[in-house]
C-alpha cells in the first residue's frame, strides 16, 4: 500500500508538467506505430518460416546463433524506437522543468542530435536483453529467476541513463556510470525501486477489461453492435492509459534526475522532497 501511495503521488505530480505540455502525448502515440512497425516486420517472416520458438539444447550452434542474432536485431530496433522518442519527452520536460515552454519541434531536434548516443545506448540494452533472455531459455525456474532478478537491477540502475545522455550528452557508458552513481549517492547502495507506475496503471486498465468483458458477453448473445462499441472503447481506453503512463514516466525521470543531481527539487514542477526521497528505498548505512 504505501508503495501504490508513493506512486499515486509522483504520478499526480509528473501529471502537472503533463498539463502544461499535453502535446508530449504525440511521442509515446508516434512510438507505438513505430513498434507496431518493428514487431510486424519480424513477426510476419518469422512465422512464416515457423522459427518463432527458442532453440533446445538439441539444436546446432548454427540454429542458436541465427536465433539470437534475429533477437537482438529486433530488440535493437525496438529499444532504439522507444529511447529515440523517450529522449524527445525528457528533452521537452526537461526545458518544462527550467521555466521554459517546449515545443515538439524542441523534442524531435534533441533527439535528432542525440542519434549517435541512442544508438549506442539502444545496442548495450539489445545486449543485455538477449543475455537475459539466453539466461532465461536454459531453465524455465531458475532461468526465469535468476533473469528477472537481474533484470530488475538492470532496470534500477539504468533508470536515470537517458536524462543524463539529455541534459549532460554524455556517452551511453558514461551515462549509465552516472545513472548509478547518482542513485547510489542519494539513495544508497541498497537501491529498491519504492514506485511502479505499471502498477497502478494496471489497475486503471480493469475497467477496459470489464468493458471488453461484457463486449464478448454481447458478442456471444447477438449483440454485434454494441459488442463492437464495447471493444472499440475499451481499445481506446487502453490506448490514452499507455500514452499518459509512457509520458508520466519520462516526465519523473527528468524530475528524479534534477533531484539526485542537484539535490533540490525542480523549478517548473510541483513535485514534494518526500515523494522524491521515497521514490526509492531507504538509503543505506
Amino acid at each position: 500500500m504505501g508503495k501504490f501511495s508513493n506512486t499515486w503521488s509522483l504520478m499526480g505530480e509528473s501529471y502537472q508538467v503533463l498539463k502544461q505540455d499535453k502535446e508530449l502525448l504525440l511521442f509515446p502515440l508516434i512510438s507505438g506505430i513505430c513498434c507496431l512497425l518493428v514487431v510486424a516486420s519480424f513477426a510476419i517472416p518469422i512465422i512464416a518460416a515457423d522459427s518463432w520458438q527458442p532453440p533446445n539444447r538439441e539444436a546446432t550452434v548454427g540454429d542458436q546463433v541465427g536465433y539470437y542474432s534475429i533477437l537482438f536485431l529486433f530488440y535493437f530496433c525496438m529499444y532504439f524506437v522507444i529511447t529515440f522518442f523517450n529522449v524527445a519527452i525528457i528533452a521537452c520536460a526537461t526545458i518544462r522543468l527550467q521555466g521554459g515552454n517546449p515545443t515538439v519541434a524542441d523534442g524531435i531536434k534533441a533527439a535528432m542530435s542525440r542519434f549517435h548516443l541512442i544508438f549506442g545506448w539502444a545496442l548495450i540494452s539489445a545486449t543485455v536483453g538477449v543475455i537475459l533472455r539466453m539466461i532465461e531459455d536454459r531453465s524455465k525456474w531458475v532461468g526465469r529467476l535468476v533473469a528477472a532478478l537481474l533484470g530488475t537491477a538492470w532496470t534500477v540502475v539504468s533508470f536515470l541513463v537517458v536524462p543524463v545522455m539529455v541534459v549532460e550528452n554524455k556517452s551511453p557508458i558514461a551515462a549509465l556510470k552516472e545513472s548509478t552513481k547518482l542513485l547510489r549517492q542519494t539513495w544508497g547502495e541498497q537501491i529498491i525501486s519504492n514506485f511502479s507506475f505499471g502498477m497502478v496503471f494496471f489497475l486503471l486498465a480493469i475497467p477496459a477489461f470489464l468493458l471488453a468483458g461484457f463486449g464478448i458477453f454481447m458478442l456471444v448473445s447477438g449483440s454485434a453492435i454494441i459488442a463492437g462499441i464495447c471493444f472499440a472503447v475499451s481499445i481506446l481506453y487502453a490506448i490514452i492509459l499507455s500514452l499518459i503512463q509512457s509520458t508520466l514516466s519520462c516526465i519523473f525521470q527528468a524530475s528524479l534526475f534534477f533531484y539526485a543531481r542537484d539535490n533540490q527539487l525542480p523549478a517548473g514542477a510541483a513535485f514534494s522532497r518526500n515523494s522524491m526521497n521515497d521514490a526509492f528505498g531507504p538509503k543505506g548505512d
